[in-house]
């Protein structure tokens, strides 16, 4: 971006000139009720943003770190360019100015500063006085790496649900203890669909009840990541429509993250199960979550999933 005095600037669509004259964008104007609505919110954008970027380290956006600074966090500088906006703009933002920035200023900057949903709305209501429109999220991918890795785990059943808990990979073995994922509609590729609405899964999971509890209070504690998110709303919607249990749980607002454990199916095939369970988060996708099953000695689980898998076994 060129700065001159006098000379207009221009920042991701919005123009507004160095000193006097009019913006294109809406500037407040002593006595009027946009001043007296808007000091307080800009005040408050101003720290917001202030703190947010004292918060971030140049190695947490890829930056080097450049020596001794004399305050913490990135420079209005850095996170100016990785907003892709200029740096008088983001700093008048910062002291509080009278500017009004693009609803695309803001998204940027809420990229730039790695804020949260949450926060991002919080960011767009504070600097444009509206609500935030739905973020978009990126479409997931799965690493070659991990479909590999699952598909080479032989007789450990194992899958990779996605941000919203869809299945997005699995491998021959959980075929076998679950049922063919593949085979599913669409919209009901689902881990947490599949638990509330699909009656084989209350007699594949001996503790359903227990089970059901505390994945609805782990998607409790995903929802707040994904305020806004249309797929995310969606699911739960059509789950509280589909599941009276679904709907008491969630309304209960228990929280629970992911962790190790034992779990016990009942196949109904070859009866009982026992497997060490494990969730992982990818480093590229920290949102996404595989899952393990590795066969403990009990019940004769391996040699069960041995004949569940060379087809002995009718599923």
């Amino acid at each position: 971006m060129n700065e001159s005095r006098g000379k207009a600037v221009r920042s991701r669509g919005d123009e507004f000139p160095a000193r006097g004259g009019a913006a294109t964008e809406e500037l407040a104007r002593p006595g009027t009720e946009l001043d007296d609505n808007g000091e307080r919110r800009r005040a408050e954008l101003a720290d917001f943003l202030r703190k947010r970027r004292a918060a971030l380290r140049p190695a947490d956006v890829g930056l080097p770190d450049g020596g001794r600074r004399r305050t913490p966090g990135l420079r209005r500088e850095e996170l100016a360019a990785l907003a892709g906006v200029g740096t008088t703009w983001y700093t008048w933002l910062e002291q509080g100015r009278d500017v009004r920035a693009s609803l695309e200023v803001f998204e940027g900057l809420a990229r730039a500063l790695r804020l949260t949903p949450a926060e991002r709305i919080h960011l767009i209501l504070l600097g444009r006085g509206e609500e935030a429109p739905p973020c978009k999220q990126p479409a997931e991918r799965v690493s070659p790496t991990i479909r590999r890795m699952i598909e080479g785990l032989g007789p450990s059943p194992a899958y990779l649900l996605g941000s919203r808990w869809d299945y997005l990979a699995w491998n021959r073995a959980a075929s076998a203890v679950f049922g063919d994922f593949g085979a599913l509609p669409q919209g009901e590729r689902n881990h947490i669909w599949q638990l509330f609405t699909n009656a084989d899964w209350r007699e594949l999971v001996t503790d359903w009840e227990q089970a059901s509890r505390r994945l609805v209070a782990k998607l409790r504690a995903d929802s707040a990541r994904h305020l806004g998110d249309p797929a995310f709303d969606q699911l739960i919607q059509s789950l509280r429509n589909a599941s009276p249990e679904f709907c008491k749980a969630w309304k209960r607002h228990e929280v629970d993250g992911s962790g190790v454990g034992r779990k016990v199916l009942n196949h109904p095939a070859c009866g009982r199960l026992v497997f060490e369970h494990a969730v992982f988060n990818p480093t590229e996708w920290p949102e996404q979550r595989l899952i393990l099953y590795t066969p403990t000695l009990e019940d004769d689980t391996p040699e069960k999933m041995a004949a569940l898998m060379g087809g002995l076994v009718a599923v």
